[in-house]
């Protein structure tokens, strides 16, 4: 009887043990979930204004295309250098190594033929449609394409992320959350409320703050960065002190299992007597 009086102690030991660190567990992991708040099934919409536009100082990579291949070689002349073969094919002849439309101070670019055209501010695919309308105006190509990509696009992350630095985008956008996974993702000290974006808006740098534990982050006007933003993931301490506080923390996490054991113990016979 004694002995399956201790056994049953230490069983109740084992789970109240147990149940103390599942929920220090559960208090960790909670802190650190993202959009926490959607829902399965649940629509969410995203501000698409916030998609990439065009800046002062960016490089521009359009290309025109058509039926006729011939008819928009002029307009490639940026692109690289082009033959015409005898059977009306066009072939790249060679790659210029300075490929692309820098975007002046003003917001302009000087495209072939058409002349200065202002891209600033607009989105790749409303400076597409410009370019299209006008060689369409001018008689030159029926029903062209004009496809553009950024050839420098640039953004920065710091703060409370695994991996600091500057990015460049494969494609013409990218989101918040990409950029913080590319970043490998946040650290232990990371504020999930308090994620800026640095942005330059009408010449003054402006800073947005997310929250991205909810799906209000879908939202945000800077759900899609742009062009040089900058994300600071804000910490929740000084990195200087980060150990000691850690120390501290797990000081009296400790201190709170002990006293919870202890407590346990006294109410079944164990101590106390």
């Amino acid at each position: 009887m004694v002995m399956m009086k201790r056994n049953n102690s230490f069983v109740r030991i084992l789970a109240v043990f147990a149940m103390v660190m599942a929920l220090m567990s559960c208090g960790g992991a909670r802190e650190f979930v993202y959009l926490n708040d959607m829902e399965p099934g649940g629509k969410y919409p995203v501000n698409l204004e916030s998609a990439t536009v065009v800046h002062t100082n960016d490089r521009l990579d359009i290309k025109v295309s058509c039926k006729n291949p011939e008819l928009a070689v002029p307009f490639n002349a940026m692109v690289g250098s082009y033959q015409v073969a005898s059977d009306g094919s066009v072939k790249s002849a060679g790659v210029d190594v300075n490929a692309g439309y820098r975007v002046d101070a003003e917001g302009n670019i000087v495209f072939p033929i058409l002349g200065k055209i202002n891209v600033g501010g607009k989105t790749l695919k409303e400076v597409a449609e410009i370019i299209e309308t006008k060689i369409e105006e001018g008689s030159y190509i029926k029903n062209p394409e004009v496809s553009i990509d950024f050839l420098n696009f640039k953004y920065t992350v710091l703060g409370a992320v695994n991996s600091k630095g500057s990015y460049t985008v494969d494609g013409d956008k990218i989101t918040l959350i990409e950029a913080i996974a590319k970043a490998g993702d946040l650290s232990k000290n990371a504020r999930l409320d308090r994620v800026a974006v640095i942005r330059m808006v009408d010449g003054k740098q402006e800073i947005f703050y997310n929250d991205i534990r909810t799906a209000e982050i879908f939202m945000s006007p800077t759900y899609y960065l742009q062009q040089n933003d900058i994300v600071y993931v804000e910490p929740k301490y000084k990195a200087r002190n980060e150990n000691a506080w850690q120390t501290a923390s797990f000081v009296v996490s400790l201190a709170s299992l002990a006293s919870t054991i202890l407590w346990a113990l006294s109410t079944i016979g164990v101590v106390g007597h």
